[in-house]
Parts: structure tokens; sequence; C-alpha cells
């Protein structure tokens, strides 16, 4: 099947070098869209200057290369951006979707996830307070199809969920810059970590709030270290080996249920993408716990 349309991506936050199941996500996505002859692109989403580096910037492009997944446009940075993601949430606050809030996770835990200041009602005296800004989610039973999951329900609580779009540091936040930039860039299909499903719904309120069409959705099964935790930079996943990138695809797509028969004799990385590619069968992904 091909859809000249499609266009997906990859986007990792530069916390430390790509580890097995970063790996794993991205030739997902990666195969998803060479199977359906779409593009794939790289965003590198450095939205935290305190937790990022430009030397876990480089090895993750390094590590990506050398696994033959290269994206089909020039890299995107978040921040490059800030000045439109700055538009976007003026626009909102105009709108009435998005609102200031000085209240501390302190106290909105002491009041049950509600704000004592009443910010949503906009009755907060900032002053020389630092302030975030939340987008104002709306009660909402929300529904959408997964390509790998199937029908899919959540409920979104206005004020309980309403999340950071740009926190007190002045650092803009993910819920806000993954929409903007999927938007900006015409993604129609993501691919991610099972661990991101609970975000769905309120990011398909951010893409209509902001006048778009959320794009179609796959939620892969994350991979997990031997304590049965996610595999993470937190978990202290270790670094990919870019020395043995051949043996590392093999092991992600054998992560990702592929028919490995059907790569045997791959003489190098690129004819092995190309016959995963061909071969590729989201179906035979095993679910398993999130």
């Amino acid at each position: 099947m091909t859809d000249s349309h499609y266009r997906g991506r990859f986007a990792p936050s530069p916390t430390g070098p790509l580890h097995f199941g970063s790996l794993v996500a991205a030739v997902a996505s990666y195969l998803e869209a060479r199977s359906r002859g779409g593009t794939w692109l790289v965003r590198i989403e450095d939205l935290d200057p305190l937790r990022e580096s430009p030397e876990a910037t480089q090895r993750i492009l390094a590590s990506l290369d050398a696994h033959g997944l290269r994206s089909d446009e020039p890299v995107r940075f978040q921040s490059e951006h800030h000045a439109h993601y700055h538009t976007l949430i003026d626009q909102l606050l105009d709108q009435g979707l998005a609102y200031r809030c000085t209240c501390s996770r302190k106290q909105l835990r002491e009041h049950d996830g509600r704000h004592p200041q009443h910010c949503r009602e906009g009755h907060t005296r900032l002053g020389d307070q630092p302030f975030a800004v939340r987008f104002l989610l709306r009660d909402e039973q929300s529904e959408w199809h997964d390509q790998l999951l199937g029908p899919q329900m959540q409920q979104v609580r206005a004020e309980l969920d309403d999340p950071v779009i740009l926190r007190k540091e002045g650092f803009y936040a993910y819920q806000l810059a993954v929409v903007a930039d999927d938007i900006d860039q015409g993604i129609t299909h993501v691919v991610r970590g099972s661990d991101l499903l609970d975000m769905t719904a309120q990011q398909q309120q951010i893409y209509r709030a902001l006048g778009a069409n959320p794009p179609h959705w796959m939620h892969i099964p994350v991979v997990l270290n031997d304590a049965g935790q996610k595999l993470s930079k937190q978990n202290h996943a270790p670094a990919l080996d870019d020395r043995i990138a051949e043996d590392n695809l093999k092991q992600a797509l054998a992560a990702l249920g592929q028919n490995q028969r059907l790569l045997a004799g791959a003489s190098d990385i690129g004819t092995l993408l190309d016959r995963a590619a061909a071969n590729w069968a989201p179906e035979r992904i095993h679910l398993t716990a999130r």
C-alpha cells in the first residue's frame, strides 16, 4: 500500500543518547511510513535546556544515521520555534482557551486538583508571582481508533486535567509544542509508545483548538527492563552501541514481532530496512500491558 500523503515522525528529547526502547519506537515509525510510501521526519524536542545537552543531540542524530534511519527533510529543532509557540499561546489566551495559573502543585494536590485561586475564571491576581499557562479543557468522552490497539475511549476532565502549555520557568511545554509542530509539519500519522496514550485525548482538544484535525494514532507497547520498568533514560537504560547497528535493528524487529525469516540474507543495513518495510506487519506486534 502506498500513501504519498502519509507524513510520520520520530521525535526524541535530547536528555541522553538513544537506547534500545527508543530504537524500537524509531524503527516502528520509520517502517510504517516507508511501507506506505510516505515521508518520515526527525524532530528534536529540545524544550528543556536544564535537562538537555548539545552532546546528546549529536549522539542521537549519529545513532539514527548509523542505523540507516534518516529524515526525509531537514531535522527540526523545537528550540528554533519559540516565537511560533508564543504566538499560539497568545492566540489561545485571547480566545479564552487558555489561562494563567499561579497555583503550585502542592496547592492543587491539597484541593483535589481544583484551583484555589480560581485561575480558570481569570480571577488570579498575578502581581510579581511566577505563573504557568494552562490549556482550558472541556469535559469530554473522547473516542478514536488506534491503528494498533483498536477503539479507544478516554474521559477528559475539565480543570482537573488541564495541561500546562507554558511552564513557570518560561519554558514551552510538551503538550503545546508537540501539537504545534505536528500541525506545522503536516504530520498525518503518529507512531509512538503506549506510555503516551493517556495524553492523546488532551492533545486532540488542543489540535481542534488550533484549527486542525488530529493525526491518526498508533501506540506500540514500550520495551521493559528486567525489573518490569519502561526502558528509559530515567531508569538508566544503556546507550545503543552504534558499532553493532545491524544487530540492534534485528533485535528491534524481533521486539516488534516481525518475521525474521523474511530478513535473512540482508547484506547491509539498507537492504535490511528495505526488506523490513516491504514485509512490515504491525498486526504481528505483541500487545502487552502498558
